[in-house]
């Protein structure tokens, strides 16, 4: 090695240093095929967990037996809620999965399923069967059916109702007011609470009633069934509408809900004017909405005048701070979603023009000159 040259020293190290780079190389490709295999196994498995998922999916909610022209008669009970009506169906043998369609009907937000008696068939798919259920295209005719609209009172629920049944105004009041039935239904609903106990609440079930279409197919219903299959309907909207970790309770939910549903001149701006109570209430402004004296009031007033709105009540925003003691109305869907999901916008203020044209405002000054401008 000694006789070796200072040039040829130099050639085997640079001989060496390319043995080294080469052998890097060959490292580094080796390495980059292992991850390239292991990513491919990797991604043909996830691929194949995932189409097997999306089959089994598919063929949980599509027809059961897609050639099939058996009927099956499957009756849902007054009071059925998603979880029974899908362990009923797979127990008739309509649908593969109770999991996968409770878990489908609560994914697509449906609810509204309507009691009574169905010729159903295993050749029908999840939406086929979900529409069915909504539209209450029943086997049996219903005996009595009646529409509640979105707003009303309990008082005016009454009359509409024994219009309709048998159950006269006065035992559907009486059975608002029954303290042991409205106890029982506080046990059964996660939506009720003990505060609609509060001596000053003038129906502990108002606000709580969803307005709806209900069909019965017995004549002979009671106040109390009714009044289940009421707040059954609601419970489901409310559980479609606040989350577990909502700050926001049931009680102050429909509270609010029955606000937007007397104040909203339409659907497009419901959740505009769930945003102004947010607003109010953030800087501790009074509410001042009008609904909420004439509630206080007891009686529905075409014309309200600034000396109905000194009425002393816990309902009155006007004379009291934040939301109302409770729900002033029973509200429908639309008001409820916007309740939970107000816009979020900076205005405090908002004025209906005598032609039905709404103009929302940040300021005093701009909403006084909206209404001197349109009133």
């Amino acid at each position: 090695m000694s006789d070796l040259t200072k040039e040829q020293k130099k050639e085997m190290k640079r001989e060496k240093y390319r043995q080294k780079i080469e052998r890097r190389k060959r490292e580094a490709g080796a390495v980059r095929k292992i991850v390239f295999t292991i990513f491919a196994v990797v991604l043909l498995t996830l691929t194949a967990v995932a189409f097997g998922s999306y089959q089994y999916v598919t063929a949980s909610l599509g027809p059961k037996e897609e050639a099939s022209s058996e009927t099956i008669e499957v009756e849902v009970p007054i009071g059925s809620n998603v979880d029974s009506i899908a362990e009923l169906l797979e127990e008739e043998g309509v649908i593969d999965s109770a999991m996968m369609f409770r878990l489908y009907v609560r994914f697509q937000s449906e609810s509204g399923f309507q009691a009574g008696t169905y010729e159903l068939s295993p050749s029908m798919g999840a939406d086929d069967i979900i529409a069915q259920l909504k539209e209450g295209r029943v086997y049996e005719e219903f005996v009595l059916s009646f529409t509640i609209p979105e707003g009303w009172w309990i008082e005016e629920m009454a009359h509409r109702i024994a219009a309709e049944t048998e159950v006269t105004a006065v035992e559907f009041m009486e059975t608002a007011r029954n303290q042991d039935f409205v106890v029982q239904m506080i046990n059964r609903y996660p939506m009720l609470s003990e505060e609609v106990l509060d001596e000053d609440i003038r129906y502990p079930l108002e606000g709580y009633l969803f307005p709806a279409r209900y069909d019965f197919t017995e004549e002979d219903v009671t106040a109390q069934e009714i009044m289940t299959a009421m707040l059954d309907r609601m419970q489901e909207e409310v559980s479609a509408a606040i989350g577990p970790e909502s700050e926001t309770s049931p009680h102050e939910l429909l509270t609010k809900a029955s606000i937007i549903e007397a104040e909203s001149a339409g659907d497009d701006e419901r959740e505009t004017v769930s945003g102004v109570i947010d607003n109010r209430l953030d800087v501790s402004m009074q509410l001042q909405m009008d609904p909420t004296a004439v509630y206080a009031h007891g009686e529905r007033k075409s014309r309200v005048l600034n000396e109905d709105l000194e009425i002393d009540s816990p309902y009155n925003t006007y004379q009291n701070g934040g939301l109302p003691i409770g729900p002033i109305s029973n509200p429908g869907a639309a008001s409820i979603q916007a309740a939970a999901s107000p816009e979020d916008h900076n205005y405090l203020y908002f004025y209906h023009s005598p032609n039905g044209d709404s103009y929302f405002n940040e300021t005093l000054a701009e909403h006084n000159e909206d209404v001197g401008r349109y009133q």
